[in-house]
């Protein structure tokens, strides 16, 4: 036994409304706060643990067994603040398993998930009923939370009203926390068609490569990038990236979005970039109650009745109806595409097709392939532009 009359094993997830979980220490030993989420995705845990999108939340995985593929150095989404692969970060506060992997077994290993946890000092649990978890998780809505072991652990008051104590997602600025520095270029592959100015709001590492395959050059910016830094590049489009927090605290996006659609030139975002450009299009946005995180949501493009099944990774949406057209001050602008599953709103676009963005992720790390054609669609926007 510790100190704290608890077994060195022991870890506990203590939930904001008083639930808890008790289990054993997976990953590092110590405590962790942040927004208990579930991620629905049966492969492709390490993308999701190095997504940008998961600070300051613990994710729990709904798919029983974790870390059989172990980890690598080729599938993580987060590179260092200047673009350096070797900067790749876990981003999730918090990692909550069920049955973790005794071995790793994957000819593409380096390491294992275990280890990889604590060298990045992420603390976790493990053995918990994770079903019920995200049924409760599920009838009460996202809610914030925290694990504890070691010399962590307390009393359940004690935990619970360290847990209390943390800020709520809802009002969160974080985009800021996980942008790049300084900014860094990903070149094309063979000769450049474009220039795409990508603002870094929390980008994955497979979307510039995204864009490198079609022959663009990708300049990402920080997240303070002004319309003189995107003018100075010659870009020929800009991006909007992924990130976590808050849309509505993302005033200088919105404003610079503002800028870049009155200038005319072509956009494209997605998952936040998607709220990004819509608040800038004046829809509002609002926290759901346990949001989208998996790679298995089916998406419908309303103009064509198109379905995409789709990787996904958000807690906030944007306020809208299917098929709904409105008045911006840059021209008449569309509803796209919604979630067949709930309704929410998945993507936005200006009818004059010089603007749009989805709320999912068609770089696809990890999910499905079924969206990827909207990159082409970008590539499309651009060269209508120099014809």
């Amino acid at each position: 036994m510790s100190g704290n009359n608890f077994d060195t094993d022991t870890a506990i997830l203590v939930l904001e409304d008083g639930r808890t979980f008790r289990g054993t220490v997976f990953g590092a030993v110590g405590q962790t706060l942040g927004e208990a989420v579930f991620s629905t995705g049966m492969t492709g845990y390490q993308e999701t643990l190095t997504d940008p999108s998961y600070h300051r939340q613990i994710v729990v995985s709904t798919a029983p067994q974790i870390g059989n593929t172990g980890w690598n150095t080729e599938d993580n989404e987060s590179v260092g603040p200047t673009g350096d692969p070797a900067g790749a970060k876990i981003w999730v506060a918090g990692y909550v398993v069920r049955d973790p992997a005794r071995r790793t077994s994957s000819w593409r290993a380096s390491g294992s998930l275990q280890d990889e946890l604590e060298r990045q000092h992420i603390v976790g649990i493990a053995g918990i009923d994770t079903r019920a978890l995200v049924r409760h998780l599920r009838t009460r809505g996202s809610m914030r939370a925290g694990v504890f072991s070691g010399d962590a652990l307390a009393d359940e008051q004690t935990l619970l009203d360290r847990v209390r104590s943390q800020p709520s997602m809802l009002g969160a600025d974080l985009a800021g926390e996980v942008t790049t520095t300084s900014g860094y270029v990903v070149e094309p592959d063979g000769e450049a068609r474009f220039t795409v100015a990508a603002i870094d709001l929390g980008i994955k590492t497979n979307t510039p490569r995204m864009f490198a395959q079609r022959g663009m050059r990708v300049h990402v910016l920080p997240s303070t990038a002004t319309l003189h830094d995107i003018l100075d590049l010659k870009a020929d489009g800009v991006f909007l990236s992924n990130g976590p927090g808050d849309p509505a605290t993302a005033d200088g996006a919105v404003h610079l979005t503002k800028e870049v659609l009155g200038q005319g030139l072509p956009l494209f975002g997605i998952c936040f970039g998607n709220q990004i450009l819509g608040r800038a299009l004046g829809l509002g946005t609002y926290k759901m109650k346990f949001g989208h995180r998996g790679i298995n949501i089916p998406v419908i493009e309303h103009e064509t009745g198109r379905i995409a099944i789709t990787a996904q990774n958000h807690g906030f949406a944007l306020e809208g109806e299917a098929g709904q057209e409105f008045d911006t001050p840059y021209g008449r602008a569309v509803i796209s595409h919604t979630c067949a599953n709930d309704g929410a709103v998945e993507g936005v676009r200006l009818l004059d097709g010089s603007a749009f963005s989805v709320q999912y992720h068609p770089e696809a790390a990890a999910g499905p392939h079924d969206a990827s054609y909207l990159f082409d669609r970008f590539t499309s926007m651009l060269e209508g532009e120099k014809n």
